[in-house]
Parts: structure tokens; sequence; C-alpha cells
């Protein structure tokens, strides 16, 4: 399941709303909407987004929120290491290999840990002022 799956699979139903029927609502089919929240499809177009929080009465923070899960939600992921450090390289190689075998609570450190800003980098001043 997606993180956006979840999310919306846990409002449809905190709001007694049957999958055929939101599925009726945004112009779907109850198994496309039901693959959309297990994780089966890839993920919706910002359009769909839109019309499902819509038909969650979604408004504000919801709504941004719901979006932003489905930026994040993608169930195939290509990482392109090309000119990256070897580190990078491995790092996202042995990711793909352990995913699986990780629990909730190391999977939330990951996520913590790349969410961090970045530290800045020694002698670094940042970009010069044009002249």
């Amino acid at each position: 399941m997606t993180p956006f799956g979840a999310r919306l699979r846990e409002l449809r139903e905190a709001r007694g709303i049957a999958l055929k029927d939101m599925a009726a609502d945004v112009g779907v089919t109850p198994a496309y909407l039901s693959a959309l929240e297990h994780g089966h499809r890839g993920r919706p177009g910002s359009g769909l987004v839109m019309l499902i929080c819509g038909s969650l009465g979604l408004i504000w923070d919801e709504a941004e929120d719901l979006k932003r899960l489905a930026e994040v939600s993608r169930p195939k992921v290509s990482i392109d290491t090309g000119g990256l450090s070897p580190a990078a390289t491995e790092l996202a190689n042995r990711l793909a290999e352990r995913i699986r075998d990780l629990d909730d609570a190391t999977l939330a450190e990951m996520l913590a840990l790349v969410d961090r800003p970045p530290a800045p980098v020694a002698g670094h001043r940042g970009r010069r002022q044009a002249r």
C-alpha cells in the first residue's frame, strides 16, 4: 500500500463512503480505485486527486496533505545514480535489496534522516552575487 492509498482508504472509510460510490463520483471503476488504494496502480494525476478531494469534502490542510502523499506514492521507483558518488550508488542498491526487510521504526528513522536539512559544505559560501 502506498502512503496515498492508505490515507485515501482511511478517509473514505471514516466518512462511510462505499468504494463503488466514490469510484462513480470521481469517474473511475471500483476496481481502479481499489487498486489505487492498495498501491497496485501508479501515482494518480493531479486532476484525479482534486476529484477525490472534492468527493471526500476535503479542504485546505487535508487536501494539501493528500496531494503531498500522492506525490510520494509511486509504487515502483527507479533511481539514477549516474554521476553520483560510489557511496550514493551503493546506498541505492543496498536499499533496493533490503527495503522489504526494514521495520516501521527503521523506516521512520531513515525518513527523518533524509528530511533533515543538509549540513553546510566546509569552505562553501553559497552562490556569488552578480556584479
